[in-house]
């Protein structure tokens, strides 16, 4: 790296994550609680699909404000049986008795509250989908480390503890929330507190002796509906009952040697494609050591891939997204043809969605690979903990629009666009690399960022994740949109940015929560090597 570039060394800060190289198998996830969860299971003989349903069950209950049962989940799966790549859609439909006219007279939908929590929570038919088709332990042995954290508890985390101090407002407004994570009701947990949430473990039990049929056709979803629809809600019974993850074709584009996947819409998977198709036609090699040229490009391709995304993402069983088009090398050189056209204005200008969520990631040794992105949408989701269920509902249906000439208008059954995606990069056929990251608009260009800092600028996982970032757009419901970058970066970086046309350019802190947490792992022909980001209160490991 070139240190004139950033400031970067361990003697400025001596936050960088652990790299993990493995011989067998390996995880990543943003908790060490998770990941050492998802890698006992792993030494038992799991496979890569029961270690993340261990991973992401335990992040549901170790790093509540992000993710967990109640919210969406996508899944990439490499099967090294077939060679094939396959993608689940474990996102949920909005109520079939919904309608803009029980939002008369607002704006926007209830952003927290019964009414955000409009669609059907989805993570956990990907949990039992995935494990029922590529699973090798029994699914009450992959919920077991989740059972146990929530009924006997787990030491609060950094990440827990700083989200729900910011939100302690929010955790005081519905009793059952204050109930189930502030202490007595009142108070935040702080970092090595123990949490517990006997509830939502009864509720995981019952989900491990009986599969689907429990959550979504049982007692669980009749709870769940009763208590919202007693609060003012809309899901029903039928909705649960009806609900299923659909295994889709994921979406892809060639990038120099390698083959890149991304989930296909409802999720926004293909900004990541589009970003690495724009930057495809330069020599990002070199620009290793210019920096702001490289942030100054990639920025541009990222806006013009929200811009595509804002206008054509939505269901695709309800709207037609022409991605023949929109993933086109064609179109490609088109758009980075026109980057530096003054007419577009500042890149900084005319998009902008939000969001929140977790990444995990597993390799067994078996050569199966498999990337989960999961989420409650925005940080602490609905704020409405489900009656004495121990779930925490997303608001992921706050995204729809209330606009009737809007693609992604509020309907009935349907799914509202997301910003969850994952990708996976393919050589030869065979997976090289998983990477994802959670951040609402940072998610598709940290996760090319690091796919060209890894294969085409030489770093190691781990070193491409610990690099200073830059973020284009805002995440957490920020109504900020610029272009911020990390401390680490030189102001003279700032400097020449604003110089290239760029605005609302802003130098943050370092290893700052509002880049995300990034995990990824390389396959090597004879090793593993796995990263998880110091940002969040990851870990990777393996064997």
């Amino acid at each position: 790296m070139n240190t004139n570039t950033y400031k970067i060394g361990r003697d400025i800060d001596p936050r960088y994550g652990r790299s993990c190289i493995a011989r067998k198998s390996a995880v990543a996830t943003p908790s060490n609680l998770a990941s050492m969860a998802a890698n006992r299971i792993l030494n038992e003989g799991g496979s890569a699909v029961d270690a993340m349903v261990a991973a992401n069950s335990v992040l549901g209950v170790v790093f509540p404000h992000m993710t967990g049962a109640g919210g969406d989940a996508f899944w990439l799966i490499y099967d090294a049986k077939t060679g094939k790549t396959h993608s689940l859609n474990a996102s949920g439909k909005s109520a079939s008795n919904v309608s803009m006219s029980d939002f008369s007279g607002k704006d926007q939908i209830d952003i927290r509250g019964a009414k955000a929590a409009n669609t059907v929570p989805g993570a956990v038919s990907g949990w039992i989908e995935a494990h029922q088709r590529f699973g090798k332990l029994p699914l009450s042995r992959c919920l077991e480390p989740a059972i146990d954290y929530a009924k006997n508890g787990f030491p609060v985390g950094d990440s827990v503890a700083r989200f729900s101090e910011f939100a302690i407002d929010l955790l005081r407004t519905y009793p059952t929330t204050a109930k189930t994570f502030l202490k007595n009701g009142v108070a935040p947990y702080v970092a090595s507190d123990i949490m517990r949430n006997p509830d939502l473990a009864k509720t995981l039990e019952q989900i491990a002796e009986g599969g689907f049929d429990a959550f979504y056709k049982g007692d669980i979803a009749k709870r769940i509906c009763d208590f919202l629809q007693e609060q003012g809600g809309f899901l029903t019974p039928e909705d649960f009952a009806n609900h299923k993850a659909d295994w889709t074709e994921p979406v892809e584009v060639s990038y120099r040697d390698w083959k890149v996947l991304a989930p296909p819409p409802n999720s926004a998977g293909f900004c990541t494609l589009q970003i690495l198709g724009m930057m495809e036609n330069m020599d990002v090699k070199k620009m290793k050591d210019s920096e702001s040229d490289f942030i100054d490009h990639f920025t541009r391709a990222t806006a013009f891939s929200f811009k595509d995304r804002d206008t054509y993402l939505d269901d695709p069983n309800f709207n037609h997204i022409p991605l023949d088009t929109l993933l086109s090398k064609d179109y490609f050189r088109d758009r980075f043809k026109q980057m530096h056209n003054p007419s577009l204005g500042p890149p900084e200008a005319g998009f902008g969605k939000k969001g929140d969520t977790t990444f995990s990631c597993a390799a067994d040794e078996e050569g199966n690979v498999v990337g989960v992105i999961q989420s409650l949408y925005w940080e602490w989701g609905s704020g409405l903990v489900a009656g004495d269920t121990g779930i925490l509902l997303q608001n992921r249906g706050t995204h729809f629009s209330l606009d009737p000439m809007a693609r992604d208008r509020l309907e009935p059954n349907k799914r509202p666009a997301h910003t969850l995606t994952c990708s996976m990069v393919l050589k030869d056929d065979k997976p090289e690399m998983v990477v994802g990251a959670m951040g609402g608009d940072g998610e598709p260009q940290t996760q090319a960022l690091i796919i060209m800092r890894v294969l085409d600028q030489g770093y190691s996982v781990q070193e491409a994740i610990d690099a200073p970032r830059w973020l284009l757009g805002r995440t957490w419901g920020e109504h900020v949109r610029g272009l911020r970058l990390e401390g680490r970066y030189d102001e003279k970086i700032a400097d020449k940015l604003r110089e290239l046309g760029h605005i609302n350019v802003e130098i943050i802190e370092n290893f700052s929560d509002l880049m995300g947490h990034a995990q990824a792992i390389r396959i090597w022909p004879d090793h593993l090597e796995a990263g998880a980001d110091p940002r969040a209160d990851g870990l990777a490991i393996g064997d």
